[in-house]
């Protein structure tokens, strides 16, 4: 029995691991490349979700900041039938932020893969 015990709590360590590296499910996903071919689109928020000194070091037009960590009670600046388009440094807190959106009922979401640091 004590030999089960280190086996169960790796396997769930494991599952908790594996899950934030997950996107969120029905998150889509598009490039760097993809998200400049649609800068244009006029229906479409982008939503940048780094730190506000990260933002003002190096953003893109037309983004929004706003931070990961205030986003949950920000949520209302966004129109809920609009698309979403998130965006971070290297995807890890747009993947958040997905969850985030996803969780408050938000339902076309989009993630930049490679965030800033593929932009270019």
């Amino acid at each position: 029995m004590e030999a089960i015990l280190p086996w169960g709590i790796g396997l769930l360590l494991g599952w908790f691991i594996i899950r934030k590296l997950l996107p969120a499910q029905g998150v889509q996903n598009i490039t760097v490349q993809e998200a400049k071919e649609r800068l244009k689109e006029k229906n479409v928020q982008w939503v940048d979700v780094r730190t506000p000194a990260e933002y003002r070091t190096n953003h893109k037009k037309p983004f929004k900041n706003i931070p990961l960590s205030d986003l949950s009670k920000r949520t209302g600046e966004l129109d809920r039938n609009k698309e979403v388009v998130l965006i971070c440094q290297s995807g890890m807190r747009s993947t958040n932020a997905a969850r985030v959106l996803k969780k408050k009922g938000f339902e076309n979401i989009t993630n930049v893969r490679g965030g800033m640091s593929a932009w270019g």
